[in-house]
């Protein structure tokens, strides 16, 4: 049987999907909108929510460094294994590349972040059009390659659960018995 993670990074694991979530689909909402004031606020709210990802991306690293995950499944494959830890420090990378490449865009766009309407988020740099373009076409990049590695991700828990019925989605969802159980 795999061992769980625990109660900690199982909460901000979830945490960060659904503040992920919520922010690519606002992302998206605001990318079709017409400027007007609630297009403005809803890019604030955009901001808000990615620094709230960085922030608990770096919550989650301090976990993690001091509380390694649990070892993977023994029934998976060496390709399986080789997967599921390419795919964790994409991700790992991304939580952090994503956010990131989105304050630079907006910096260079000449917008400075002030979290929740009332912290001003320090400015590294200064307003540049020139690179506005590409930095907003690099976060695009990023955010559709967490997408798809997000896919992945959610794909390869299903498989386990209902083709392998393993006990790796169940590390995650402590209240998931094993499918063949």
């Amino acid at each position: 049987m795999a061992q769980q993670y625990t109660r900690t990074a199982i909460g901000i694991h979830w945490i960060m999907a659904i503040l992920i979530v919520a922010t690519f689909g606002l992302g998206l909402i605001v990318g079709d909108m017409k400027f007007s004031p609630t297009t403005l606020l809803y890019i604030s709210y955009h901001k808000w929510l990615g620094v709230t990802v960085f922030l608990f991306a770096v919550i989650r690293v301090l976990w993690r460094l001091t509380h390694p995950a649990p070892a993977l499944e023994g029934s998976l494959t060496r390709f399986e294994k080789i997967a599921a830890n390419a795919t964790h420090h994409l991700l790992y990378l991304l939580i952090f590349a994503v956010p990131l490449s989105g304050y630079f865009y907006s910096l260079a766009a000449g917008f400075p972040i002030v979290y929740l309407g009332l912290i001003p988020i320090p400015s590294l740099i200064g307003p540049h059009p020139e690179i506005s373009g590409l930095l907003k076409e690099v976060h695009e990049v990023f955010v559709y390659t967490m997408v798809g590695l997000v896919g992945l991700h959610v794909a390869g828990a299903l498989k386990h659960y209902f083709i392998d019925r393993d006990g790796t989605l169940a590390r995650m969802l402590p209240f998931l018995k094993r499918s063949d159980s």
